[in-house]
């Protein structure tokens, strides 16, 4: 990008965090006049010396009509009146899509996007192609514009797709549907319209990877002439074969599940989302076996910890939404569970469909009381609190017989407790690391 694209604007930026910071700078290098907005500016220092920090007070109204340009942060709630004071808003996903050539490969959905992100960039890395992994993962994609590669592949949250206008991704993906977030969006239809947008400006020439096991995101309408490519556990373009004991792409194996380290459902799922957009961007299926091959996992999400006396650890910190502790407790026989933290706006109800495999339950954090009622209900489990993650996981010991599972899969967010899920994770293995010091494992 040459000359100073933005000389004489004025831009607003919402939130002075990581991708605000990236924004601010990308904005000042390029010519505009910048004024940021955060209700934590007097604990904030800037990077940027030439643009100005404000509190949320009553210039944000005038600042935000009078702007030429006004980019929010993925932490600002759809609440926030910037969202009443701005006519066309716009996240840093958009932003970077207007001054890029680097065609992009986004992944949204409600679970496993950081997983599909990932495995999609060392499929094309693997395959001899330059790829970079971008967005909700932790890179903002704004500051790696720079950056000489064939791909950038963004992990999209649906904050960023609901403000995009142009945003076309080469090949989208979208993984798996279920209520999230309904504190941010307004209601369950904003949040899958946004989720649906990925797809919204693609033209013909490019790629949608659905989950076609998926009720909601199989009925997805695409625009014409884009390229649909199914995948799920089942005969898709990308499934499993008659008999379970492989991945297929077009009916024709590729790689057998005993080769596979995870083989979960939901492992299976990403592994096919996957091998989808990858392929589709142009990996071999053999790169794309290797990486399935080697593949153990990303940290807090069903991460094996230790076993102890015959029973295993896992930590799902990860899982925030009712239906990715439901997609967790499905690939173990008899589980002790440990739930609960912050809820966001979730009905935790769907849980209980997951009591035919739990051995017990160990409740934790601002939801407990909620997760006590619901487990409760069936009768046939032993329903605990626990008011530390050292007593949940010491419960959860005596809980669980040899063969069981202790997972930590809370279904809220850590909020409560924690400053994130990885907190949370890191102290729950603090936990099972004690037991295991002083009862020995493997």
């Amino acid at each position: 990008m040459s000359g100073l694209v933005y000389a004489g604007k004025r831009a607003v930026v919402v939130g002075y965090g990581i991708t605000g910071k990236a924004v601010a700078e990308f904005l000042q290098r390029n010519g505009a006049v910048v004024r940021i907005f955060d209700d934590r500016f007097d604990q904030l220092s800037l990077e940027v010396p030439e643009v100005r920090i404000s509190a949320m007070d009553g210039q944000l109204k005038s600042s935000v009509e009078s702007a030429d340009l006004v980019v929010v942060s993925p932490g600002v709630p759809r609440s926030h009146p910037v969202f009443e004071f701005a006519e066309s808003p716009i996240s840093e996903l958009e932003l970077a899509f207007r001054h890029t050539m680097t065609p992009m490969i986004a992944v949204t959905g409600t679970n496993g996007k950081t997983t599909v992100t990932t495995l999609i960039t060392e499929m094309l890395t693997t395959s001899g192609l330059r790829a970079k992994a971008v967005g909700n993962i932790g890179t903002s994609i704004i500051s790696m514009l720079d950056e000489d590669v064939d791909y950038f592949v963004a992990e999209a949250s649906s904050f960023q797709l609901a403000t995009i206008s142009r945003f076309r991704p080469k090949v989208a993906v979208w993984t798996n549907f279920s209520p999230d977030h309904l504190d941010w969006h307004q209601g369950l239809d904003h949040y899958r319209a946004s989720k649906a947008r990925v797809f919204e400006n693609q033209k013909p020439g490019d790629v949608a990877v659905v989950n076609e096991s998926d009720p909601v995101v199989s009925r997805v309408g695409l625009p014409s002439g884009v390229q649909r490519v199914g995948f799920g556990l089942g005969d898709f373009d990308f499934g499993l074969s008659d008999d379970g004991s492989a991945l297929t792409a077009n009916g024709v194996p590729y790689l057998r599940l005993s080769e596979m380290v995870r083989t979960l459902p939901h492992d299976l799922e990403n592994a096919l989302a996957s091998s989808a957009a990858a392929f589709s961007a142009g990996a071999g299926l053999d790169h794309i076996s290797d990486v399935l091959r080697e593949f153990r996992g990303l940290p807090h999400r069903v991460e094996f910890v230790a076993q102890i006396d015959r029973v295993s650890y896992y930590d799902d910190s990860k899982a925030t939404t009712p239906a990715s502790v439901v997609a967790a407790v499905a690939g173990f026989s008899s589980v002790v569970l440990i739930a609960g933290g912050k809820n966001k706006g979730l009905d935790l109800s769907p849980l209980a469909s997951i009591i035919p495999k739990l051995r017990a339950v160990v409740a934790i954090g601002d939801s407990a009381d909620d997760l006590v009622a619901i487990f409760s209900k069936a009768g046939s489990i032993r329903v605990v609190k626990a008011s530390s993650m050292a007593e949940a996981v010491y419960s959860a010991r005596d809980l669980a017989l040899a063969e069981d599972v202790v997972l930590l899969s809370p279904g809220c967010t850590s909020f409560d407790w924690y400053g994130s899920y990885g907190e949370r994770g890191e102290d729950f293995k603090r936990a099972v690391g004690s037991i295991k010091s002083m009862r020995g494992g493997e």
